[in-house]
């Protein structure tokens, strides 16, 4: 499990455009990673809000917001489109992101088990460590508190 001061492993994925992001090249920069179960769900899309509406606060701060899910690209695509999305969604569908992070757990739903993502959020220091890890994550204030967690550029 990667935790508050783990390395982060080499990982890359496709993005919202269909290009590839690794997270190497993102080295310098704070980086902020949320995992969320679904695009277009009720909380996932409030979470996504959150993080849109703060943009220009993270990036002022010299942090990169990137969203993770196990949805297609088609499905990020949509999302971000609807939702006016400024950064990256990561298609996650084999589960590469997931399953570095240590995002993918039993879950309860109206008594069914299930494999789910929990939501989660770590963030990355400029030195390509976890600075800190919020899991589970309660969506009202999360991403003002994520933002909070970055110093002042």
């Amino acid at each position: 499990m990667l935790d508050t001061g783990s390395k982060v492993p080499a990982l890359s994925g496709t993005s919202t455009d269909g290009t590839s992001l690794a997270l190497s090249t993102l080295k310098g920069k704070w980086v902020v990673v949320y995992f969320y179960p679904k695009d277009s769900t009720p909380a996932c899309t409030t979470e996504a809000q959150d993080f849109r509406d703060l943009h220009a606060q993270f990036a002022a701060r010299n942090a990169v917001v990137i969203g993770v899910s196990r949805d297609s690209t088609r499905s990020h695509a949509n999302f971000t489109a609807k939702q006016q999305l400024p950064f990256a969604l990561i298609a996650d569908t084999d589960e590469a992101w997931c399953k570095a992070f240590d995002v993918i757990h039993e879950k309860v739903l109206y008594g069914r088990r299930y494999l789910g993502i929990v939501r989660s959020t770590f963030l990355i220091g400029p030195d390509g460590r976890i600075s800190r890890r919020w899991s589970p994550v309660k969506v009202a204030g999360h991403a003002a508190e994520v933002l909070a967690s970055i110093p002042d550029a």
